[in-house]
Order: structure tokens, then C-alpha cells, then sequence
């Protein structure tokens, strides 16, 4: 009898400890609720100031290229200033004037120096010459090897339509509207304002003048070959200059020359430049090659000099000073 009332004040003890606990877990569940509240609240107002601050921003932009539209209008013209291009009608016409007069004055300096420099130059003959006092030789057809076979006339026309453009200026019905110049004196004309030329036919070439043969013996396998001196104003020759040309090789090549002996006349010599002389021709001297069948399908190398005066043909750093050289080759 005496426990029975001992359990009985137990369990009151125990169920005021479970109400507390359910308090505190009630409690805690809605500090928690009420804290995700607050943060959901937060997070509002954060997306709220992003938006404004996006809105903010673009409307920053907007303005800045309202500006720079503006800014760029009013460079070009400024309605309120009256400026066109950062000046005013009055700066511009300053600023123009002084630099009409600035570059007026430069090109009348110019003009000046051009003229004074003009004063003291011939018209006829270059102050200053760099050309060397020889001059150097050159041969038509105008190649270094020739080569043809002499049975195929298309395998060599390309070198007759040469020889026959280079001696168009040289057909006497042309040639007799100039002068005869005495064999062997120079023909001197400082003096004169017009400057005659002295004849060069055609015929003087005879057999290499396309004329009683227009193959220029290409057909018959004995070529022609036309050398002519480089142009040079002023140029006096002393001695008798002549063209020798040699055949490289053991066998010796047999050559005929047109004028006789190879022989360049100093009537057409010193010459006066274009302009003083604009009518002039070079003599020419043309080789014929006696080529035999002997001779057939062998390269020839040929060298040509001008001899007999005190024009150089020896420099090695010149090729083609006084001297030039081809090579020719004859098949049947």
C-alpha cells in the first residue's frame, strides 16, 4: 500500500519535462521559419537593387551615346556657336589665308631654285656624264647564242625580221637626204645650230645588207652579223678604229666584213646628242660567217672587238666595253 502513491507523484514529473521540450522544438521551428523568411526577404530586396542598378547602368549608356552623338553633331556644326569643324567662319578664313600665303611662298622659292638651275645647263649636252669615254658593242640579231637550221627558213626568220627592222633607217633613199662627209675627218659642228649627218647606205653592207640575199645568208648557212658602237656624245676616236672578230676554237672560222675590213669612219664621229642630232646613225659593220660543212652542229664562240684606236676593249669587269661575244651554232 505504501508505493502506490510514490508512482502516482511520478507522473506528473514527467509530463511537464515532454512540455518544455515540444515548446522549445515549436520555438526553434519558427525562429528557423522566420530566419528563411528574412533571408527570402533579403534575397528580394538584393534582386530588387541588381535590377535597379542594371536599369541604372543601361540608362548611363544611353546617355553616355546621347552625348557622344551630340558631342560628334556639334564638332561637325555647332548650332549655338556657329562653328563648323571647331572653327568659326572668321578662323577659318585666317588660318586659310595664312597658309595660301605660307605655300605661295615655298613654291616661288622653288620656281626660283628651278630656274636658276635651268641657266646653267645645256639643253644639248649633259653636264655631267656618267658613261664611260669607250663605249661598248652590240650585234644583231640581238642574242648571245644563235642557233638554226638552215634548211627550216622558220627556224631563222625570227633573225632576218631583225636585221631587216635595224636597216629600215638605213635605206638609201633615205640615206641621200644627208650629207657627204669627207672619208676619214672627223665631222666637227660645235658651232652649228643644226648638225648635219653624214650617209650610211644600206648598199655599202653589200652581201649582209638583205638586199641581193633577204635571208642575210642564214639559207646558205653562212650567217650575217651586224655589230654596231654604243652611242656616246662627244666621242673622238684616235687612230683608224676597226672591228676584228675571232673564232674561239682550233678550227678557224672564216669571216667576211662589210665595209671592207671592218673599218668604222670618223666622218660619223663625235656625235651631238638626241635632240641636236635627232637624225643621226651609227656606222655598222657587218661579219659574215663562212661557215663550212665542216663546221656544221659545232658551236662557235665569236668575240668581237673595236682595234686600232684608244678605245678600251680589255676590262674584265665590262664584258661588253669595246668587245662583245656570241655563240653560233649551224645544223643542216
Amino acid at each position: 500500500m505504501s508505493s502506490s502513491p510514490q508512482v502516482q507523484t511520478q507522473k506528473p514529473n514527467q509530463d511537464q519535462t515532454q512540455e518544455p521540450n515540444q515548446d522549445q522544438n515549436q520555438d526553434a521551428k519558427e525562429e528557423v521559419k522566420a530566419e528563411e523568411k528574412e533571408e527570402k526577404k533579403e534575397e528580394k530586396r538584393e534582386k530588387k537593387e541588381d535590377k535597379k542598378e542594371a536599369n541604372e547602368a543601361n540608362e548611363a549608356k544611353r546617355e553616355q551615346k546621347k552625348e557622344k552623338q551630340g558631342s560628334w553633331k556639334d564638332f561637325i556644326y555647332n548650332p549655338r556657336t556657329g562653328e563648323f569643324l571647331g572653327r568659326t567662319a572668321g578662323s577659318w578664313g585666317l588660318i586659310l589665308l595664312f597658309y595660301l600665303i605660307f605655300y605661295g611662298f615655298l613654291g616661288g622659292m622653288f620656281s626660283l631654285t628651278m630656274w636658276v638651275m635651268l641657266q646653267t645647263l645645256d639643253e644639248n649636252v649633259p653636264r655631267h656624264q656618267d658613261r664611260v669615254a669607250s663605249p661598248g658593242l652590240v650585234i644583231r640579231p640581238h642574242a648571245v647564242e644563235i642557233t638554226f637550221n638552215r634548211s627550216d627558213p622558220e627556224n631563222y626568220k625570227h633573225y632576218i625580221r631583225q636585221l631587216h627592222d635595224l636597216l629600215q633607217s638605213y635605206n638609201d633613199s633615205i640615206q641621200e637626204r644627208n650629207e657627204l662627209c669627207m672619208v676619214g675627218e672627223y665631222t666637227t659642228q660645235d658651232n652649228e645650230p643644226v648638225k648635219k649627218v653624214c650617209q650610211f647606205k644600206r648598199s655599202t653592207l653589200r652581201q649582209c645588207s638583205g638586199l641581193p640575199d633577204p635571208s642575210f645568208g642564214f639559207k646558205e648557212g653562212k650567217p650575217c652579223i651586224i655589230i654596231k658602237m654604243n652611242r656616246v656624245i662627244g666621242l673622238k676616236p684616235e687612230g683608224d678604229p676597226y672591228i676584228n672578230c675571232t673564232a674561239k676554237r682550233a678550227t678557224s672560222l672564216q669571216m667576211q666584213y662589210f665595209p671592207s675590213e671592218g673599218r668604222l669612219d670618223k666622218m660619223f664621229f663625235p656625235y651631238y646628242g638626241k635632240k641636236s642630232h635627232p637624225d643621226y646613225v651609227q656606222p655598222l659593220v657587218a661579219v659574215k660567217l663562212l661557215f663550212t660543212k665542216e663546221d656544221y652542229n659545232i658551236e662557235q664562240t665569236v668575240e668581237c672587238k673595236v682595234e686600232g684606236s684608244n678605245l678600251r676593249n680589255d676590262d674584265e669587269r665590262d664584258k661588253f666595253l669595246g668587245r662583245v661575244t656570241f655563240r653560233v651554232k649551224v645544223s643542216e
